[in-house]
């Protein structure tokens, strides 16, 4: 098996399946939110914490270094104030003296005097003695107050030099000391503070092990509460897609008598009230569907008696008196019609049943869409009405019931005829790459939007006060977009008042594979436009504008939905 290396592009997906992480879960969001708060006010309290100790824990060294200095100072005064000096040797020998005194007074090594300057220098003072580490860190700014301040202490912190060139946190104390017979003299000690800040950095150190301690353990203490209280919510959410999906039986588990067990008590109740209701409108359902098949069964036999008899009657009515004679025209006419509505009645109640199968078979719909057209030529001619077929693709057989199929167009084309107030009705058929799909265009009196909306409704009637040329049942429009999805295909309309209308039927291509668009567009490339009344192309603009602002596209039940929208359209489920 050879290694795949991963996409150089991964980390550009990064950001999205994160934000997509964070939207859909409850629990990431709520232990991320509750450990950045937590974060937070552990870095303030943990800060507050480590300045505190740090000015606390210099305050306490400061005090112990100007006590430390006072009391050595204070120590070699009285030693300097009890000295006989007579010559400079014994002088300087003083100053040395007085020096290691004060060294061994205090905790410091570090230690210097120097003469205060503008003193009477024909006397032979003792000369300035130093630490090395302590000259350099001395300021201009401590010896100008140490100079002026008289026996006042005056401190400085200061950067101790240390080895491999770093260097140490310190305090330096200055004050003056007075030699008998040669003068004034400033001393300064040097307090080092390397073990206050190793105490320190311990401190710090140990406060953040602590915070993120600390933080790590409210992250899973947050976790497992979380998981505590989502868990049960997770179980209720897959409850109700089941529930969604049909599974009527599916239960939340009772478990305990807290807040979720109440929730899992009234879920379930809810269920099983929507269970019993469902079940008993299923019920309902199939008794009507059953009434509705067996009355057409029933009736099919008297039916076919009567129509018998009324045959018998309309072939003879030539020998009848005028009015015997209408009434028997009339008389076949209405059975006709009452024998196509039984028909299309078992055809709804199959469909209601689920007992639908198709029995597809290689069709050419364009050859199929020819024979419906040179059928109803007729009947469009007795109405007014040219009816073309134009073809620019779709010259190959498709699986199909071409029963369905041809009982879809010949409904299409016949209401077109109905509705076109003898104008030309067009038929258009076409194809791409993953369908095939017949238009019929009328430019009749059209509908609205609210009359679209119900155009597939049964027993609906945009007009009932008009007459129905074909005879029509009221079911057709019905019967086809139920013919339509069991093709996996799409039934859609388009339609402005005084524009006319058109039905678009899209057909797979290929079983099993699903749409991606139609090849024929829907509003039409001809909407707004009526034959006959020349418009300008501002004019035409304007009419396209408002059909796709008034008009509709109709979808229902079909196995995958057009992915590009009409405009102004609705889907009807």
């Amino acid at each position: 098996m050879r290694f795949r290396w991963p996409d150089r592009e991964w980390w550009r997906q990064v950001p999205s399946d994160l934000a997509r992480l964070w939207r859909r879960s409850l629990q990431l969001r709520t232990v991320a939110i509750t450990l950045v708060l937590t974060g937070v006010a552990i870095l303030v309290t943990g800060v507050y914490m480590a300045l505190s100790i740090s000015n606390d824990l210099y305050q306490s060294r400061l005090d112990q270094a100007l006590r430390d200095s006072s009391r050595a100072t204070t120590a070699a005064q009285s030693t300097l104030n009890a000295s006989d000096v007579s010559s400079g040797d014994s002088g300087k020998n003083l100053l040395n003296s007085t020096l290691q005194s004060v060294q061994a007074s205090t905790s410091s090594r570090l230690i210097a005097a120097y003469r205060v300057p503008g003193q009477d220098t024909s006397v032979l003072a003792p000369p300035d003695r130093g630490s090395p580490a302590l000259n350099p860190v001395i300021s201009q700014e401590l010896r100008t107050a140490v100079e002026n301040g008289g026996t006042k202490q005056f401190y400085q912190s200061v950067a101790l030099p240390a080895s491999s060139d770093s260097t140490d946190p310190g305090i330096v104390v200055g004050t003056q000391l007075t030699l008998p017979s040669y003068g004034r003299y400033e001393l300064y000690i040097g307090y080092n503070l390397r073990d206050s800040e190793n105490t320190l950095l311990f401190v710090q150190n140990t406060l953040l092990l602590a915070g993120l301690a600390l933080i790590v353990l409210i992250g899973a203490i947050t976790w497992l509460i979380v998981r505590f209280v989502v868990e049960p919510i997770r179980v209720a959410a897959r409850t109700s897609e089941r529930l969604a999906a049909g599974d009527l039986a599916v239960r939340i588990p009772e478990k305990g008598e807290d807040v979720f067990a109440s929730l899992a008590r009234s879920f379930n109740g809810m269920a099983d009230s929507m269970q019993s209701q469902i079940n008993q409108l299923a019920t309902l359902s199939q008794l009507q569907q059953r009434f509705v098949s067996d009355v057409s069964h029933e009736l099919r036999t008297p039916l076919t008696t009567i129509r018998l008899a009324g045959d018998v009657i309309y072939d003879q009515r030539g020998s009848f008196p005028p009015a015997t004679s209408r009434t028997a025209e009339l008389l076949h006419t209405q059975i006709e019609r009452f024998d196509r509505l039984l028909s299309d009645l078992l055809e709804i109640s199959r469909y209601d049943a689920g007992s639908v199968a198709l029995d597809p078979e290689p069709t050419n719909l364009v050859r199929l869409a020819e024979e419906v057209v040179d059928e109803l030529r007729t009947l469009a001619e007795q109405n007014g009405s040219e009816l073309r077929l134009e073809a620019p693709g779709g010259y190959f057989d498709v699986g199909m019931d071409p029963r369905r199929i041809r009982r879809v167009v010949r409904n299409l084309i016949g209401n077109a005829i109905e509705h076109g107030e003898g104008a030309p009705v067009v038929v258009t058929v076409d194809s791409n790459e993953t369908a095939v799909a017949l238009a019929v265009r009328d430019y009749g009196i059209g509908m609205n939007q609210q009359d679209v909306n119900h155009v597939f409704d049964r027993f609906w009637r945009a007009d009932p006060s008009r007459k129905r040329t074909l005879g029509g049942t009221g079911l057709g429009l019905a019967i086809s977009l139920e013919d339509a999805t069991l093709h996996s295909g799409w039934l859609q309309v388009w339609s402005m008042p005084g524009q006319g209308s058109c039905f678009r039927l899209t057909l797979p291509r290929f079983t099993g594979k699903g749409i991606i668009a139609s090849p024929l567009p829907l509003p039409p490339a001809d909407a707004g436009t009526k034959p006959g009344r020349p418009e300008s192309s501002s004019e035409a603009a304007s009419s396209a504008q408002s059909g796709a602002d008034d008009t509709g596209a109709l979808d229902r039940g079909t196995a995958a939905l057009d992915p590009a929208p009409l405009p102004g359209s609705e889907a009807r489920a």
